[in-house]
Formats: structure tokens, C-alpha cells, sequence
């Protein structure tokens, strides 16, 4: 048995070519040492010595050439036959009346590049007459929502819809204000603590999601039960967002206690760090820490051991509260730490 190729099993290693060309110089090369470049063996440059089958003997070049061209014509001309084969089998295929359904768009397609994923975008959002649904999750450049206003207010023009929701971090950004400042027609806004990645469904036909890190890759999807399927995800969300545009609303405070102190404390008795904190709810870590010192102040707490603990006692994450306006509990019974 040969040891695996550390290169491509078509080519000859410059290992290989020295211990050939030795062979070829001495008549015989030890098997040992031919084991170290397999690739001699495969391409059939060395064999067996008949007398002594602890050597390899080397087939004269012009006879190996000749043997590896042949295979090289052969291997091209298997491959012409399949394909006539081929060919010949959807030849008819082609014929067939086939419904329009079966000859649309692929269900899933990869765009790639910035530019071209723009345009794609564009030209579908060109043709919708019905609603978009967008999620903007905060990317630390809450300016970049300007982009693109022209294309959204052509869709408002022609009467359709237009939802977006966006993180708690930018409901009072100049540049989400300004653009909904300009945009007329039928647009909403609404936020939450937390959103899923960025996300466009197009007339509930299409939808397009980012596909790598850096959003320099994105699927176009076209499948009915996916459309679906995020569609259903985002009226979810919706439900649950509070409004930011037409009517700007703000939650009450519970115990003193801000909407955004509460998602960071849910965070916390989960036992993430600051940073993931941080990163979950779209702002920067020095902020999450003000809220944070701000939540504990609130609450009485010494230590973030005890904040986890009167945060569980102190019941602003249940799902309905009080409204009478209860104090939090006083840390004295709190254990230390």
C-alpha cells in the first residue's frame, strides 16, 4: 500500500522526479526509499524488480510518456462519449412543454459582492407593488440608513407597505429620525432589545439574508415555505417591538426600573459577561457598563454577585408588573459577595 499523496495524484513531486532521475542513473532505487514519493508507483515510473523485490527498477521515459499519453487520450476520449450520452438522453427532454413553475428562478441563489447584491435588490424591489419587510439590526454606522432612501420611497409611491424594525440602540439616531422624516407614505418602525440577523422579504415572494460574516455573501430565496417561514418570524417580532414611527412610544419603568435596564438584567442572570451584554443589545460595552452601574444603584446592590440575586428577588423580569410602583426589596437579606 502506497502512503497518501501530499500533493495532487496527477502531479510528480520534486521529491519524485529526484529519486526517478537517481533511479534512471543507478538502474535501481531501494523500495524504501520509493515510499517516500508514492507518486512514482502511481504514474507506473517504478516497478518491482523481478530478482530482488526489495528494489525498484525504473521504466525507460520515452516508454512511460508514451503509456501516461495513452491513458491521458483514452481518459478524454471516455469523457466525449458521456457526454454524446448525455446529449442524446435530454435531447428530447429539451422538447418537452415544460409549465412555467418548473422553469423560474432557482428557489435559493448565492450573490456575492456588495455591489452585485445591491443591484439584485434594486431591480426586485423595482417590481413590488405590496409590502417590505425589513430587520436592520445596529451596525455601529446607523447613518448608512440613508442609503438607498430613493429606492424605498419609489416603493411608498406606488402604494406599497413598509415595516422595519430596528434595535433599541438607534430609536433616537438623527439618521433613523431623518429618515423617516423624509419618507412619505405608508412607513412604520419599531424596535426591540434584541433582533435576529439583517433580513428583506419583497411582497412576501422573496427574501434576502446575509450568508457570510461581513454580508459580503447573501442568499436570494424564493422558496415559498422559507418565505413563509421568515415572514412569520418578523410578524412575531413585530408584535413584541415597540413603536418608534408614526408614534413614538417608551415603555414604563418598573421599580425604577428602565425597559433597557431590564433586557441588560435579563442578560445578566442568563451570567453573560459585559462585553456579550454589550454586543447582544447593539451598543458599546462602555455604555452596557453605565446601565449596568445604573441597574445596581437602583436595586441597592454591593457586588455583581448580588445584583444576580436581587435581580431575581426583585421581580422586574416577570412578564406582567405591578403598577402601584413597589419599592425594590432592600439588599440587607442579600448574601455578600
Amino acid at each position: 500500500m502506497t502512503e497518501e499523496h501530499p500533493h495532487g495524484a496527477e502531479e510528480l513531486c520534486n521529491e519524485g522526479m529526484r529519486l526517478y532521475v537517481s533511479a534512471l542513473r543507478e538502474g535501481l532505487v531501494p523500495a524504501d526509499k520509493a515510499a517516500a514519493a508514492p507518486c512514482l508507483i502511481d504514474f507506473g515510473l517504478l516497478q518491482p524488480d523481478l530478482e530482488d523485490p526489495r528494489q525498484m527498477r525504473p521504466l525507460a521515459p520515452a516508454l512511460a510518456l508514451s503509456r501516461l499519453l495513452r491513458e491521458c487520450a483514452e481518459d478524454t476520449a471516455r469523457k466525449r462519449r458521456q457526454e454524446a450520452l448525455l446529449a442524446e438522453a435530454f435531447e428530447p427532454l429539451m422538447r418537452v412543454d415544460v409549465p412555467d413553475a418548473a422553469a423560474e428562478t432557482p428557489v435559493i441563489s448565492v450573490l456575492s459582492g456588495f455591489d452585485r447584491i445591491n443591484l439584485v435588490i434594486t431591480r426586485t424591489m423595482a417590481d413590488a407593488t405590496g409590502e417590505l419587510l425589513a430587520i436592520q439590526p445596529h451596525t455601529g454606522t446607523p447613518t448608512t440608513t440613508l442609503a438607498n432612501l430613493d429606492r424605498d420611497q419609489a416603493l411608498l409611491d406606488r402604494g406599497a407597505r413598509l415595516r422595519t424594525l430596528y434595535q433599541h440602540t438607534v430609536r433616537h439616531s438623527p439618521a433613523v429620525r431623518a429618515r423617516y422624516e423624509q419618507l412619505k407614505g405608508d412607513a412604520e418602525a419599531r424596535s426591540l432589545d434584541e433582533l435576529t440577523d439583517r433580513l428583506l422579504v419583497i411582497d412576501r415572494t422573496v427574501a434576502f439574508i446575509p450568508a457570510s460574516e461581513d454580508r459580503s455573501l447573501a442568499l436570494e430565496v424564493r422558496h415559498p415555505a422559507l418565505v413563509h417561514y421568515f415572514v412569520t418570524a418578523f410578524e412575531r417580532l413585530w408584535s413584541l417591538a415597540t413603536p418608534m414611527y408614526p408614534r413614538a412610544l417608551q415603555p414604563p419603568t418598573v421599580n425604577g426600573v428602565t425597559p433597557r435596564q431590564r433586557a441588560i438584567a435579563a442578560l445578566l442572570v442568563e451570567g453573560h459577561t459585559d462585553a456579550t451584554v454589550a454586543a447582544r443589545l447593539g451598543m458599546n460595552i462602555r455604555t452596557a457598563r453605565v446601565h449596568i452601574a445604573k441597574l445596581a444603584a437602583v436595586l441597592g446592590s454591593q457586588s455583581r454577585a448580588q445584583l444576580g440575586y436581587l435581580i431575581g428577588q426583585s421581580g422586574i423580569l416577570e412578564p406582567e408588573q405591578p403598577q402601584g410602583g413597589q419599592r425594590a426589596p432592600e439588599p440587607t437579606s442579600a448574601p455578600e459577595g
